[in-house]
């Protein structure tokens, strides 16, 4: 398991939660600002290249009651100084605070600097990175690039 919070575990992904992923994926809303919906193919090749890899690129996001899948959590590294953070969740799921409740376990996990990239209309996201202390440090490829320096 990568971090745990008081609702939430983030831990690796297994080839098993292909279709809950695909489920994620393939919603046009929660894939509004990133790209066209997956289909299964395509989730299937995303879960290989970049949850099932060594190291992963993302994490499965599960609820700690239940254990049902709902989301996951982006968490590699974004350059030699700094992690990449984000995260998609079930549209059922928004806002409950998990986004929250991810960003702060996940600042745990470095000392050095984070990052979180998102469209300038993510309004949410752009909401969630100023709360935890990100500046807005540039604007690349149309999306607003947020960092938050280490501790």
């Amino acid at each position: 398991m990568l971090v745990e919070t008081k609702r939430l575990l983030v831990r690796r992904f297994a080839a098993s939660d292909a279709p809950a992923l695909h489920a994620l994926l393939s919603d046009p809303e929660v894939m509004r600002y990133l790209e066209p919906p997956y289909s299964r193919e395509q989730t299937e090749r995303f879960l290989r290249q970049a949850g099932l890899c060594e190291p992963p690129l993302v994490y499965a996001v599960t609820q700690k009651r239940g254990g049902a899948l709902i989301g996951q959590l982006i968490w590699h590294p974004w350059d030699e100084n700094a992690m990449e953070l984000g995260w998609l969740l079930r549209r059922d799921q928004w806002g409950k605070g998990f986004a929250g409740e991810l960003t702060e376990a996940a600042l745990t996990l470095t000392r050095g600097d984070v990052v979180l990239e998102c469209c300038p209309e993510q309004r949410a996201t752009r909401h969630i990175a100023l709360r935890f202390g990100f500046v807005l440090a540039e604007e690349r490829d149309g999306l607003l690039v947020f960092r938050r320096q280490g501790t």
